[in-house]
């Protein structure tokens, strides 16, 4: 359990703003928990009555297809939240959960979490508005799928995961292919292109953006 040298993640967009008394009641609900890096922590034929809250590291939703392929659904990084369809009744349907880097992840049990969301609106709300944002995240990376070039789906990614910053680090090629629909060797050619003409730098695990500029004139392709 949490204690007072773990302190609820109140940098969270979900909980920041709440009284103490809430980030009291939090400590004593949620439960957190070290996943080291590779571990795959949520399958399938898991119950799905738990929320998971990052509190720090990144995370891969995937599914596996019957041929063995797996697709990248979400990555998340510190502050995310997940699993929060089993308030509504669903499970995270045919999700592997995995943990990309070392992670630190809160956990809730949907009744404490319907509690919370029932005595506070405030976190109701927020809760929609992660949910509606990551349904439009859905629709682009289909709509990516559907009808963009593997360059411009990969610039698109580059520009999401690197935010504010000019870095993609901690993720190998591989990664980033099943993040886009292609092959880890198309990914390292199309990256080897762009470094070929000063958009990006590539390091291990780390792509460097050196141009934005071109790289979003790529992505609106």
């Amino acid at each position: 359990m949490m204690n007072g040298k773990n302190p609820p993640p109140t940098t969270m967009e979900l909980f920041r703003g709440l009284p103490q008394e809430d980030l009291d009641e939090l400590d004593r609900i949620m439960t957190l928990t070290t996943v080291r890096k590779g571990k795959i922590f949520y399958r399938p034929e898991d119950a799905g009555d738990v929320i998971f809250l990052l509190r720090k590291g990144v995370v891969q939703l995937y599914r596996i297809s019957a041929e063995g392929k797996k697709l990248v659904i979400y990555t998340l990084r510190d502050g995310s939240m997940f699993g929060e369809t089993s308030l509504l009744g669903q499970r995270l349907h045919n999700i592997f959960a995995e943990a990309i880097s070392d992670c630190t992840i809160c956990v809730m049990n949907r009744s404490d979490m319907e509690r919370l969301v029932l005595s506070r609106p405030k976190v109701a709300m927020r809760i929609l508005e992660i949910t509606g944002n990551r349904l439009r995240e859905t629709e682009e990376q289909l709509e990516a799928l559907a009808f963009k070039s593997i360059p411009a789906r990969l610039a698109a990614l580059l520009l999401r995961l690197a935010a504010e910053s000019n870095e993609v680090v901690g993720l190998t090629h591989q990664d980033i292919a099943e993040m886009i629909g292609t092959y880890r060797e198309t990914t390292t050619q199309t990256l080897n292109d762009m470094k070929a003409e000063g958009i990006v730098a590539i390091g291990r695990r780390r792509i460097t953006i050196l141009n934005k500029n071109a790289l979003r004139e790529i992505a609106e392709q």
